[in-house]
């Protein structure tokens, strides 16, 4: 089979958030963007030189509205299947995120108190079901779907044959990509410890770099030296109960957004809208 390639889609700012094209016999398009996202992604599509119609899967690697937003449009508007995680059935069929979010630092508390997040997008079903690692070659392209728990329950990432580890949310740019490079943790994490396990399993598949949901390319290595310094700070907080997981909310906590009105994104490509 012909090398994958993986080309970045920006959906909103240069790279505050983004979509991903792989290519190998077929595309893949990873992710989906925010709500009302799916014809800008089309249109991207083309320029780069493919036939939306051709596309043959796309993969949503978790269950927050920047990835799955216009996942239901994009479906319409190219026939391709969605592949999902299981575990994040409920966001999908419901269009609502998982609540409360639960923030990483000061910039994810100060982003969950705004609308943007709280909206509801249009619900779908996966016609392709992800349950453990799941090779992708029927649909074109050297790559694996795997599953990296943390981030939320049915978080996915796709590693290519060659090394390309397209992320989601596992790692992240600082201030969503202000700050090219730096890896940093994205706003929220449903269990923060379970997230770096996930990262560090990844990491030892020694890619060769990382394709990440907000921001620019990282450097593994770099990604290493972060992951271990951010363990040894998660560590303190959990030995002094200050580390939420979405385990630890009490029966009822875990609701669904219930505001329907459109989503406003302008702030998550500015400045401090993102920890790290």
């Amino acid at each position: 089979m012909s090398r994958t390639t993986v080309t970045p889609i920006p959906v909103l700012g240069r790279h505050a958030v983004n979509a991903y094209l792989l290519t190998g016999r077929r595309p893949v398009l990873v992710d989906a963007g925010i709500p009302g996202s799916g014809e800008q992604i089309r249109r991207h599509l083309e320029r780069l030189g493919v036939d939306p119609g051709d596309l043959a899967m796309i993969v949503i690697t978790h269950g927050h509205i920047d990835h799955f937003g216009s996942a239901a449009e994009l479906h319409r508007l190219t026939g391709a299947p969605i592949a999902a995680h299981a575990a994040d059935l409920g966001p999908y069929r419901t269009g609502r995120v998982r609540e409360p979010y639960l923030p990483t630092g000061p910039m994810g508390r100060l982003m969950s108190r705004g609308r943007r997040l709280h909206v509801r997008a249009e619900p779908f079903e996966p016609q392709v079901l992800l349950r453990g690692e799941t090779p992708l070659d029927e649909f074109g392209i050297a790559a694996r779907a795997v599953p990296t728990p943390g981030h939320t329950a049915g978080s996915v990432s796709v590693l290519t044959d060659h090394g390309d580890l397209v992320a989601g949310d596992l790692v992240a740019n600082s201030f969503m990509g202000l700050i090219p490079g730096r890896p940093a943790n994205p706003p929220f994490h449903d269990d923060p410890l379970g997230n770096l396990d996930s990262l560090d399993a990844m990491l030892a598949r020694d890619p060769a770099r990382l394709h990440v949901g907000h921001g620019t390319p990282l450097d593994p290595d770099r990604v290493r030296r972060w992951a271990a310094r951010e363990r040894t700070r998660l560590l303190r907080r959990a030995a002094t109960g200050r580390l939420t997981t979405r385990a630890d909310l009490p029966d009822g906590a875990d609701a669904v957004a219930v505001d329907e009105a459109p989503a406003d994104y302008s702030d998550l490509s500015r400045p401090g809208a993102s920890d790290g």
